[in-house]
């Protein structure tokens, strides 16, 4: 498709992530106020989305637990600033594997469990948008594989879209936008969808401008999409994914620094994002305009 600038750009904070990071920044927040607090900061510096996950409030530890959800959920519909809120349902399909003579059975860390109880926060926090990691990889690490089969794609796929939440397809690969066009054509997602593309994640798609395009061009032309990447790219990325006619992902899921030497704080990375997209010529769009965008209806506190 040809190259066009989008000159009304949304950003999305991903706040805190599942990531073991807890214990290398002071600023990646925990439990269930620090997030919310950081998520409303951001929304405060022009974030109109914000990407949350849990932790265990003690450890850091990356949860599922429904009660944490819940907190951050009402926690973030009080607050005085308004903001789209995203939940993620990434978690419970994470398999780690013995070692390579004695692959079974699988180690700690393994955390497999069903469609349902995988989008059970959702079904009960009812956020705009939740995430549908929208296939299976090697991440990162030697024996972790992130899994995501077809069925239960499908599965959790449907579950979202009857729940009225509007998935967030992270594609981490060019197949996995290649499915997520084939959820569509069975109508288990809704037209037109909403991506985000996962650059530079162990072992996704590298983080190059070429594979970046390919990524890009494989969007179906009336689809939203979104993209960041990792570390020290993160901002080349927020203004690459502008140029390329897309929107902005930054935060501390991603990227724990402001610069070299400097951590960072989540509204310091939503401003500098947001300096970036205007500096550019394009204006950044708040949570109003991104559920008109997206066909999003702003749930109540309960």
């Amino acid at each position: 498709m040809p190259l066009e600038m989008n000159k009304e750009v949304f950003i999305t904070c991903a706040v805190t992530g599942s990531g073991g990071t807890q214990d290398r920044s002071p600023h990646v927040p925990r439990s269930p106020k620090q997030i919310a607090d950081s998520a409303i900061a951001a929304a405060k510096a022009g974030a109109a989305i914000v990407h949350c996950h849990v932790r265990d409030p003690q450890t850091g530890a990356p949860s599922r637990d429904l009660a944490l959800y819940r907190e951050v959920t009402d926690r973030i519909r009080d607050a005085e600033v308004d903001m789209v809120l995203n939940l993620t349902a990434g978690m419970g399909g994470d398999m780690i594997f013995g070692n390579t003579e004695s692959p079974l059975p699988l180690t700690d860390g393994t955390d497999m469990v069903g469609a349902s109880e995988r989008v059970a926060h959702v079904a009960e926090c009812l956020p705009e948008i939740c995430t549908l990691d929208c296939g299976t990889m090697n991440f990162a690490e030697a024996d972790y594989v992130m899994t995501n089969t077809p069925g239960m794609l499908t599965a959790m796929g449907q579950m979202m879209t009857d729940l009225g939440v509007k998935p967030e397809i992270e594609a981490f690969d060019t197949g996995h936008l290649w499915y997520a066009k084939q959820l569509v054509k069975d109508g288990v997602l809704d037209s037109p969808a909403l991506v985000q593309l996962c650059m530079g994640v162990p072992w996704g798609a590298p983080n190059d401008l070429n594979t970046f395009m390919a990524m890009v061009n494989n969007v179906p032309d009336d689809w939203t999409f979104s993209a960041f990447s990792l570390g020290r790219d993160q901002m080349a990325y927020a203004a690459a994914a502008v140029l390329a006619g897309g929107n902005v992902r930054v935060g501390l899921e991603d990227n724990l620094w402001l610069e070299k030497g400097v951590l960072a704080e989540n509204y310091q990375l939503v401003e500098r994002a947001a300096t970036i997209v205007e500096n550019m010529g394009a204006r950044v769009i708040g949570p109003a305009e991104v559920r008109e965008k997206l066909g999003l209806v702003k749930r109540a506190p309960k």
